[in-house]
């Protein structure tokens, strides 16, 4: 019992305790050498926008569409780039992290909702990641997929060995497995010598970008769009940035040391976003250039690694002089592989801040990573398993549908995390005069929420529908419907009690700082947060489920 005791604690501290705070910055000194101490968090954050799940759906869109949906992908990062901003300035300013704010002002029944909800995205893009990191290790030692899936939960080793360096080693590993990826694509890209001005004029969106029609491989511009989109903004960066912006000193009772930091952390972060943009842009190009219009029949990573070895896909001499030698597939395969580990490292961090925040439990990296990698690995297991006596072929379309459908989860959830976000950071109560939203913050910003969540939710009726595969009825069709109008009126109904909790805890602590005159909003909220959970209560839940 003592020995469990250990394992799963109670936590009601500061987000991600044991690095907060940890990393010293200068003050008073040049631009540059400021902007490298406070880099690191951002590269982190940026994995999350150029993981396994972002791939085939920039791949696909650029051999469908050409260009036409590059303005997708660069929409999508600027939204990206104002979310992760607002969510850092959230860590810093309020000293807690998204999810502990969420739960500071809402019941304990809501968290506990919110806390499922967010770890189903978190398992879903986890899942992408067996997949990616399982065909990767297929792809370049040539192990039996089953085996492969059972290797990336080792990554559980890599990453408590990675607990031991210093988070600011952890920070350096991932940049240096960013520009592993971006060199691999921008050496594929150069080779294809791509049609520049036309992929520039794809930056400009037009009527064509979101149309219904035409249909190209059975996908329309606005169908290739929300897949862009979807697979770009993911919930548990938002989580992850407001608690890793914390990892850097900061005195609070200086106002000026407080705007330094959120000055610098918003530039790493964008920084870092416009590289995750610069893969996504030269992945989309990739679709057009480095393969011959309509060439790559099979999108899945099977697929395109397939087709990086075939001369007879590939658009010029010089690209099939290069893959002649097997270069290309297998840098690919490479790329592939460190994206994977990237996504190891923040998915874990992720998962430990909604879990400490929501429902006040704790327990150690290396667990954390165990647990809900055996978890996604199951539904992969069973999928290569279903169609171990079939073809390849059915094998890899079997495994590209799983990783691209697992990807509702996070239509579920992106809601929940962009809208407390927003009404906390452009409330001048939570934040103070100096670092509430500017106006063309709050307007970019609630554009940008309404945008993604309404895109969501249009989009999820066909989500649910390539669960039925392609062959699909109208009966089937009809039912689908049903299913997603189930879903979005349960969505839309989280989302009013979400808000409706949300004012009732602001119209609170604005009471309660006016009448107790607390000297800063950060200790009333964190008076909120214990009173939110105790650890008599944990332990009495403890002992019950022991």
């Amino acid at each position: 019992m003592a020995e469990k005791r250990k394992l799963i604690q109670y936590a009601n501290g500061p987000s991600l305790e044991e690095i907060n705070g940890t990393v010293d910055v200068p003050k008073d000194k040049g631009f540059f050498k400021t902007l490298l101490a406070y880099s690191g968090p951002g590269a982190l954050v940026a994995v999350g926008y150029m993981d396994p799940g972002n791939w085939s759906t920039s791949i696909t869109g650029g051999q469908n569409f050409q260009y036409l949906l590059m303005s997708v992908i660069l929409l999508s990062s600027l939204i990206a780039m104002l979310l992760q901003y607002m969510a850092a300035k959230l860590g810093i300013v309020s000293k807690m992290d998204l999810a502990q704010a969420i739960r500071a002002r809402t019941s304990r029944s809501l968290g506990i909702v919110l806390w499922i909800l967010t770890e189903f995205a978190i398992m879903a893009t986890d899942i992408a990641e067996v997949i990616g990191g399982a065909i990767a290790l297929y792809l370049l030692f040539n192990i039996p997929l089953v085996i492969a899936v059972f290797i990336t939960v080792g990554d559980v080793l890599v990453l408590l060995l990675l607990t031991k360096i210093g988070f600011r080693k952890i920070e350096a590993i991932v940049v240096c497995l960013i520009l592993v990826i971006l060199f691999v694509f921008v050496y594929q890209v150069a080779l294809s010598d791509p049609n520049w001005g036309a992929a520039f004029a794809g930056l400009v969106p037009t009527g064509k970008t979101f149309a219904t029609h035409p249909t190209i491989g059975g996908q329309s511009p606005l169908q290739g769009a929300l897949g862009i989109i979807g697979a770009t903004v993911m919930p548990h960066n938002l989580y992850l940035h407001s608690a890793i912006s914390q990892t850097r000193k900061v005195d609070h009772a200086d106002e000026k040391s407080v705007a330094q930091n959120v000055r610098f952390s918003a530039w790493d972060s964008n920084i870092q976003l416009t590289a995750a943009f610069f893969v996504n842009a030269l992945l989309l190009i990739m679709g057009v250039a480095v393969f011959k219009s309509g060439a790559v029949k099979d999108p899945s990573f099977f697929g395109l690694y397939q087709a990086l070895s075939d001369t007879s896909t590939l658009s010029n001499g010089v690209l099939i002089a290069v893959a002649k030698s097997g270069i290309l597939s297998t840098l690919f395969a490479v790329a592939l592989l460190a994206s994977g580990q990237n996504s190891t490292i923040t998915g874990t961090l992720s998962g430990q801040v909604i879990m400490e925040g929501f429902v006040h439990m704790k327990m150690p990296l290396w667990l954390r990573r165990l647990v809900t990698r055996l978890l996604s690995v199951i539904p992969v297991l069973i999928c290569v398993m279903l169609t171990s006596g079939k073809s390849s072929i059915d094998e890899h379309v079997a495994l590209n549908d799983l990783m691209n459908n697992s990807q509702v989860f996070l239509a579920f959830a992106l809601p929940f995390s962009m809208l407390p976000l927003l009404l906390m950071t452009d409330s001048a109560t939570e934040m103070g005069k100096k670092f509430k939203n500017a106006i063309w913050i709050k307007g970019f910003g609630w554009f940008s929420v309404l945008a993604l969540t309404g895109l969501n939710l249009y989009g999820l009726p066909d989500q649910i529908k390539a669960f039925y595969g392609d062959g699909i009825t109208a009966a089937q069709s009809t039912q689908a419907d049903i299913i997603a109008w189930v879903l979005i009126v349960a969505v839309v109904a989280l989302l009013v009690w979400t808000l409706v909790d949300m004012h009732k805890g602001n119209e609170r602590l604005k009471t309660e700082l006016a009448s107790e005159h607390v000297s800063s909003t950060y200790e009333h909220l964190a008076k909120l947060s214990r009173e939110a959970g105790s650890e008599a209560e944990f332990d009495k839940e403890a002992v019950a489920e022991r």
